[in-house]
């Protein structure tokens, strides 16, 4: 079971997603008007007020066209490392309570997440046509309905599933139990 974060990511969120919209040279409006998140909303992100969930951080990083890890995570030169578990941030949705370790960095050409998505819980990433990242789901325990797209899957331990990030896909724990699975992104 991972451990919940500290409120440390939070405050990372708020800087790292000011840090890309004053890089792209986005004001709150145009980022409101290309995320579909409302100009007050991303203002009080930025500002630390209030930690959005994981499907309005996904509007706002696909609308910028980057990973969730990637606003997860300070910006930083990659070198040889390790990432002890007990090193590895771990974020919780804070209205599903999904929570999600972040096992390699945001900088990573391949970014790996582990996910535990307790039993009930739904979480929607919308989708984004710019958003072009390719994600894989491999399942480690339990079970998770995944749509991707017009794909309705049903995955079991062992079960991997490929697609796009620009579709919608909804991630559900009907189970009995938390599923827990790896979620890999590729840099598109």
């Amino acid at each position: 079971m991972m451990k919940k974060m500290s409120s440390n990511l939070d405050s990372v969120i708020a800087k790292r997603l000011r840090e890309e919209r004053m890089a792209r040279g986005w004001t709150l409006d145009y980022l409101a008007a290309q995320s579909a998140v409302s100009r007050a909303m991303i203002s009080k992100i930025e500002r630390n007020q209030c930690s959005p969930t994981a499907a309005l951080l996904a509007r706002l990083t696909g609308a910028m066209n980057l990973t969730l890890t990637s606003l997860m995570t300070e910006k930083s030169t990659p070198s040889p490392s390790v990432r002890r578990v007990n090193e590895q941030d771990v974020w919780a949705d804070p209205q599903t309570q999904y929570l999600r370790r972040l096992i390699s960095g945001g900088n990573a050409e391949v970014e790996i997440v582990a996910i535990e998505l307790p039993v009930g819980a739904v979480v929607d990433f919308g989708g984004c046509a710019s958003d072009v990242h390719e994600e894989q789901v491999l399942m480690l325990e339990g079970t998770l309905n995944l749509q991707a797209g017009q794909l309705q899957l049903i995955l079991h331990p062992g079960d991997l599933a490929r697609f796009t990030a620009d579709r919608i896909h909804v991630f559900s724990n009907s189970g009995h139990s938390v599923a827990r699975y790896l979620v890999i992104k590729r840099q598109a």
